[in-house]
């Protein structure tokens, strides 16, 4: 293909060509699908509905919720929809969509992420100045920001790659529209400016990675020097959630990423791309159910389960 005018759809990479297993495609994501939905969507529920929860920490809890919605709504429904009626295909403007949405909600997620963790180190290292840093109007300007950034990286990252002529090929090998994978189909000659943006967006993650694994470092230290053993317990319990769920985005984003990339299409490929746009947003709300307490107890009030206890 010579130029972008000439691409109106493009061709994504199929689990298997045999029907049965294109079906047990379509269940077992739409299996991961429901988990992510309702999980996510009870976490939001729980912390809107219970006034207990009215905190920064679930606050950023609760938009952490809608941005795995919002990513894994962004690649899963049109795969799946690929399963159930034998195609590969996605439009041009349906690809340019999943892109931008997809980098919005990753990109707002590890800002967001990253203020989670300064959150956690307000409260362990500087608890009598919490309330003052991390007040109502700090935090929602806080979530704004990131919400901000993610959608103007977004812009740039998406009109920069969709700029580009497309003259390999119109088929990617991923089962979502994925830059990196889009890039190879460029022109040889035409992508450069595309590579610095993404080695910029690399160069931002690293800082934000570097700036989680330092409040860490300033919380343990905090953390170790508490005197009672119930105190360490509970500080730790507030943290060891977030710092799952960011080890889990960062490390298979970047397995993904950085690993060698091969000219042709592998199952390896499909199965990193379901190991970072799938399975965290999947897991995180099971992540923050199971090590956190009040969210435990907030889910049992809403769901009604007390009720039943008790009797």
């Amino acid at each position: 293909m010579s130029n972008r005018s000439s691409v109106t759809e493009f061709l994504l990479l199929g689990f298997s060509d045999v029907r049965a297993l294109q079906v047990l495609h379509f269940v077992v994501f739409l299996v991961l699908f429901l988990a992510a939905l309702v999980g996510n969507l009870l976490i939001i529920s729980t912390i809107v509905l219970n006034r207990c929860l009215h905190t920064p920490m679930y606050f950023f809890l609760g938009n952490l919720s809608i941005l795995d919605l919002g990513s894994i709504s962004a690649t899963v429904p049109k795969s799946m929809a690929n399963s159930l009626l034998d195609t590969r295909s996605i439009s041009y403007p349906v690809c340019v969509a999943q892109v931008f949405l997809f980098l919005v909600f990753i990109s707002t997620d590890l800002a967001l992420l990253t203020i989670m963790a300064y959150d956690r180190y307000v409260a362990i290292c500087q608890p009598l100045h919490y309330e003052r840093v991390m007040n109502r109007r700090a935090c929602v300007h806080m979530a704004t920001s990131a919400w901000l950034a993610g959608i103007v990286y977004s812009v740039l990252h998406t009109g920069n790659t969709f700029r580009l002529p497309f003259c390999q090929s119109n088929v990617i090998d991923q089962f979502f529209c994925e830059i990196p994978q889009l890039l190879k189909l460029a022109c040889s000659d035409s992508y450069r400016s595309e590579v610095g943006l993404l080695a910029f967006g690399v160069f931002l993650a690293v800082n934000c990675f570097a700036f989680i694994l330092v409040s860490y470092v300033q919380i343990f230290r905090a953390v170790l020097r508490i005197p009672s053993e119930q105190g360490r317990h509970k500080a730790f319990s507030t943290c060891l959630p977030h710092l799952t769920v960011v080890s889990l985005l960062l490390f298979t984003a970047a397995f993904a990423h950085l690993k060698p990339t091969s000219s042709s299409a592998s199952n390896l490929d499909l199965m990193v791309g379901v190991l970072y746009a799938v399975v965290p947003p999947m897991l995180n709300p099971v992540i923050y159910s199971l090590r956190n307490k009040e969210l435990k107890a907030a889910l049992k009030d809403l769901m009604g389960w007390r009720l039943f206890s008790s009797k």
